[in-house]
């Protein structure tokens, strides 16, 4: 029974290997510290790259905390009049429907102690050219073909470990 679980367990991280696929970033702001005071945003969404179909999240306790999407005015004053969104959950995930720059505040008083983010979602990359298409893939049969290589070999040390296959 062992040897037929190590079996499906080579089989299903083969097959993982083979079907990964391109998912959307969520951007936590402030990574581990989350959406508090004295927090430098601008030194944290500096290192990000948002693209459109991303998210960016706020953590941060519900009771004491808000998330307001403004515009640059109110970014710029702490102002929530004109505000396109607001959030209070304590996890909040907003989308990032389009490229554009977005402004995000906190909406009872946080913003002046820092509490205020921008961040700019770029579009998503267009599709290679076919010149480089072609180039690219004829690498991806080289590294595909080396995935298969891989599994194969994976699935025989499977085999030879659980004791169906003698050489």
């Amino acid at each position: 029974m062992k040897s037929l679980t190590f079996l499906l367990l080579c089989l299903l991280t083969a097959t993982a290997f083979m079907f990964t696929t391109v998912s959307a970033t969520d951007h936590i702001v402030g990574a581990n510290r989350g959406w508090n005071p004295g927090i430098n945003y601008t030194l944290w969404s500096n290192n990000q790259t948002f693209y459109v179909g991303d998210l960016i999240s706020f953590r941060y306790q519900k009771t004491q905390y808000n998330v307001f999407e403004v515009n640059k005015t109110g970014y710029d004053n702490c102002t929530t009049e004109g505000a396109v969104g607001n959030w209070s959950s304590g996890k909040d995930f907003i989308p990032l429907n389009k490229a554009k720059k977005y402004y995000f505040i906190c909406g009872n008083g946080g913003c002046f102690s820092g509490m205020k983010v921008s961040i700019v979602v770029h579009p998503l990359p267009s599709p290679p050219s076919s010149a480089e298409h072609n180039s690219k893939n004829e690498s991806t049969k080289s590294a595909a073909a080396a995935v298969a290589r891989g599994v194969e070999s994976l699935i025989m040390v499977g085999l030879l470990w659980a004791g169906y296959v003698w050489i």
